[in-house]
């Protein structure tokens, strides 16, 4: 095949055929399989050029369609696809059969998707929904679960500073030489220090409380099942004493069941209304250091409850010395929907509000734990 036919070829896939595509290129063999996969989601049909799409409410057509699309694509483009048929076809219904759920590939949404549907799923389904869910989990963990640990253990060192370094590897020089300027000698070129600064080693005892307050609301899915996996992992070191606290209208205290996360996600109810202060005022209770605390609301900031009274508790906290951290999404899903009126009262008071990737929120942490100003890094590190 010529390099012109390749790219016709390519065109004809992407643009669905019909009189509009204008290659004028017929597909056969797998690009035909491939096409009519792709065009069960994406083809409108209707107007007589384009072929209808759709997969009917057919379970064996729509399992025989997962397989086809595991078989043409790889698993980050299957992903998008099983989700865009959900949305786009209203398969959720199918999602309770088991043979389904062995059929589709795991995945954050996906399991967002089951995690709301866990309170009328059948019990044969519920089974293989967990077992579903559980490979998401185990996969998260295998993929963020070092870094998160590396990277709040390193900042916990480093937070821990002392005059008295018992090591020269203990010595911090870039800060050693900052408060030692003023002995400088310039016939020597060189810094006297008559003080060091170092790091400490890492103590045993509790150093920082952290705290995450999520909102289970129906959008927030995906930032449900990261923020779980965050949460087990977090709750696993020492030095840190780790809450997760989940929230729609209700409060609901998860924290005793972090050492499984799959227990976690099972024990949250996606969807329902959102009632951000009761949710605040809880956690504002679970405080007892809150200059070492670190309390992170997860929540698009739709308030449900008493807005005025939420902006207030929020305040009291950072003026007890709480660092309070707003993300408005903790997924890979792009810019969240989500109150702006109430983000820029938060920012008003001094309290970043923005979107945050999981591959970003170990560095996101380790920021907190240091105490460096979280709005900066936010604008370093997730600038757009």
């Amino acid at each position: 095949m010529s390099a012109a036919d390749e790219r016709l070829r390519r065109w004809r896939l992407v643009l669905g055929g019909g009189s509009a595509d204008g290659t004028g290129c017929g597909l056969e063999g797998v690009d035909a399989r491939m096409d009519a996969a792709l065009a069960a989601v994406y083809d409108e049909g209707g107007d007589g050029d384009r072929r209808q799409g759709g997969l009917g409410a057919s379970a064996p057509r729509v399992a025989r369609w997962l397989g086809d699309i595991r078989t043409y694509f790889p698993s980050t483009v299957v992903q998008v696809m099983q989700k865009d048929a959900i949305e786009k076809l209203n398969l959720t219904r199918l999602l309770l059969e088991p043979e389904m759920l062995e059929a589709v590939e795991p995945d954050v949404h996906l399991a967002g998707t089951l995690l709301a549907l866990n309170k009328v799923m059948p019990d044969q389904a519920r089974e293989s929904a967990r077992a579903l869910v559980r490979h998401v989990v185990r996969e998260l963990e295998r993929r963020l679960a070092q870094k998160t640990r590396a990277a709040v253990s390193g900042a916990l060192d480093r937070s821990a500073r002392t005059h008295r370094p018992k090591r020269v590897a203990d010595i911090d020089w870039d800060r050693t030489i900052r408060v030692n300027l003023k002995n400088y000698l310039p016939d020597r070129n060189t810094v006297v220090p008559s003080r060091l600064v170092g790091y400490a080693r890492r103590q045993r005892s509790v150093q920082r409380e952290v705290l995450l307050c999520v909102d289970q609301s129906g959008s927030m899915a995906a930032s449900v099942v990261y923020s779980s996996v965050f949460a087990a992992v977090l709750a696993s070191m020492r030095s840190l004493r780790t809450s997760l606290v989940v929230f729609d209208t209700a409060v609901v205290d998860l924290t005793d069941q972090l050492h499984d996360p799959v227990e976690v996600l099972f024990g949250t109810q996606l969807g329902g209304g959102t009632d951000i202060n009761r949710a605040v005022a809880y956690c504002q209770g679970l405080i007892t250091r809150p200059t070492d605390s670190i309390f992170v609301l997860i929540s698009d900031l739709y308030e449900g409850g008493i807005r005025q009274e939420m902006l207030r508790r929020v305040a009291s906290m950072t003026q007890a010395g709480v660092q309070v951290i707003v993300l408005l999404a903790l997924s890979d899903e792009g810019a969240p929907f989500y109150d702006h009126e109430n983000a820029a009262a938060l920012a008003a008071m001094g309290v970043p509000a923005f979107a945050c990737t999981p591959d970003a929120f170990p560095d996101l942490m380790a920021a907190a734990i240091e105490r460096r100003d979280v709005a900066q890094w936010a604008e370093r590190h997730l600038a757009t």
